[in-house]
């Protein structure tokens, strides 16, 4: 295959904190990077928002600016991708594209109250046996249920036709194609609480659960499908777009995790884990969600994923809350100047406790401060915060298929990835081999390899795993005593959050 940068690929990756447009070579290197930083809103207490014009008013200016670089330099772009902040949810009118309310972020929890009501009517078996999912303000359902039911004229609206809900990725694909294209991914629709993964359709008995329309929801396509193209007018010329993905099984593509019990973990604003496990569905054990991977030429992958709702998040609030920081990378600087992390041990349940626990009304707290506690121990104990958490992951996920290989080997990417501490950290509590790509933007590139595939500059999957190459090895480096005695610190915090409601 050739390596050629005369053709290219370009990603949409809409974050949560930030939108990006990333042009990349057929073989996952970066030629030209766009990113602005997106505001998120919070009108009332364990409410988050976003305004849906500067979502897409950034991803415009982005792809103008890297389609500019790319002319500039002889470069003809194949394709565009598309990956997304999953469940944050959107609703506007099909005739003028106006959004009826901002746009509810998937970490917002206003709708716990909806959530604890179905659970007491007994709907959760129904809802994860279909869905794969539990009931949390964390998928989209329940969000769009509030919007039809607290904004003023929008349930009949809907029930007109006249509205269409979508996920981030259906809104962008929406307004690039100046609404000629109403469809998402089938990763998306997957974590919408509506879609039925085993029998992969919207499902009527959801819909009449959360009291939704049918007639709001977009069209369900593989990641690699012929989505549409953009208006000539935004971009200066139509360009093809040719795969959509939620961000963190566009990682699991990028990260080329493509054989069953292979296992990614993305470190951002939160943490998610996802391992391969093949074409059969099965319903978890421990709490963790069963989602589809990817669906590419109607072949079905399922993942099971581990969601930490605090990540990077964490080191975000010593910066701006507490002020322990001046900008996040000073975090391992930090953590190493002491030796230990004093017995703090810090649970950033800022907006919840995910998987394995998914307890929404659990807060945050710092746990072990005595008088020799001091500001390096907080940012120490932060960044462990992140290897404890996914060692409850990746505990859980051995506990569910034993008759699936787990891989010995995490691949990991993200923001917080950067950190050597937290690498190390990581492999010193999960007991594996920790390992960074060379192409750190696993989630861009994964879905840039996508529209590769379906514009026909990749042939299979195995052309764009055969790319993967590790820049960074983490190794374990602690005992087998040591890990469980760091272990049972966490567990004992983490139940003594579990034991008190939030006020």
């Amino acid at each position: 295959m050739s390596l050629s940068h005369s053709e290219a690929l370009l990603a949409i990756d809409q974050g949560t904190t930030s939108t990006r447009a990333i042009l990349f070579s057929v073989n996952g290197e970066i030629l030209s990077i766009r990113q602005k930083e997106l505001a998120l809103h919070y009108p009332h207490k364990g409410w988050v928002e976003q305004h849906p014009e500067a979502i897409w008013q950034d991803t415009l200016l982005l792809c103008q600016g890297v389609i500019n670089d790319a002319q500039q330099n002889d470069i003809r772009i194949a394709g565009i991708g598309i990956t997304n902040q999953r469940e944050t949810t959107l609703i506007w009118d099909r005739r003028t594209g106006e959004p009826v309310y901002n746009a509810i972020v998937w970490q917002d929890r206003r709708t716990t109250d909806i959530c604890n009501r179905l659970k007491d009517l007994g709907y959760e078996k129904t809802i994860t046996e279909k869905t794969g999912l539990l009931i949390d303000p964390y998928f989209s359902a329940s969000k769009i249920s509030w919007i039809l039911d607290h904004i003023a004229g929008v349930r009949a609206r809907a029930e007109k036709g006249d509205l269409a809900f979508g996920t981030v990725d259906s809104f962008l694909l929406w307004k690039l194609t100046e609404g000629r294209v109403h469809a998402t991914d089938i990763t998306n629709a997957a974590r919408t609480m509506l879609y039925n993964i085993t029998e992969q359709k919207w499902d009527k008995a959801l819909l009449e659960i959360f009291d939704i329309p049918a007639a709001i929801l977009p069209d369900v396509k593989d990641n690699v499908a012929a989505f549409g193209t953009t208006k000539p007018e935004f971009l200066g010329a139509s360009y093809s777009i040719g795969a959509m993905a939620g961000d963190q099984h566009a990682a699991l593509i990028g990260q080329g995790c493509f054989t069953p019990g292979m296992i990614k973990a993305t470190y951002g604003t939160g943490c998610f884990a996802l391992m391969n496990v093949g074409e059969k569905f099965r319903i978890s054990k421990n709490k963790l969600l069963t989602t589809i991977g990817y669906r590419i030429d109607n072949k079905i992958c399922y993942a099971l994923e581990g969601s930490i709702f605090t990540a990077g998040a964490a080191v975000q609030w010593l910066r701006d809350n507490l002020g322990l920081l001046v900008d996040a990378p000073q975090s391992e600087a930090i953590a190493l100047s002491v030796p230990d992390s004093n017995e703090v041990y810090f649970v950033p349940a800022f907006t919840g406790l995910g998987a394995p626990y998914w307890k929404p009304d659990a807060r945050g707290a710092i746990m072990g401060i005595s008088r020799e506690s001091n500001a390096a121990h907080i940012v120490r104990a932060t960044l462990e915060a992140q290897g404890y958490q996914s060692r409850d992951l990746i505990e859980a996920m051995e506990g569910e298929y034993s008759d699936t290989q787990l891989a010995g080997i995490l691949r990991v990417d993200g923001g917080m990835t950067g950190n050597a501490f937290v690498c190390q950290f990581l492999a010193d509590m999960l007991d594996r081999t920790v390992e960074i790509p060379e192409v750190m933007e696993s989630t861009a590139w994964g879905v840039a390899a996508l529209t590769g595939l379906q514009c026909g500059l990749f042939n299979e999957l195995n052309d764009i795993s055969r790319n993967w190459v590790c820049a960074r090895r983490f190794k374990p480096q602690i005992s087998e005593t040591d890990r469980r005695a760091l272990s049972d610190g966490w567990r004992n915090a983490v139940n003594s959050v579990l034991k008190n409601k939030a006020i």
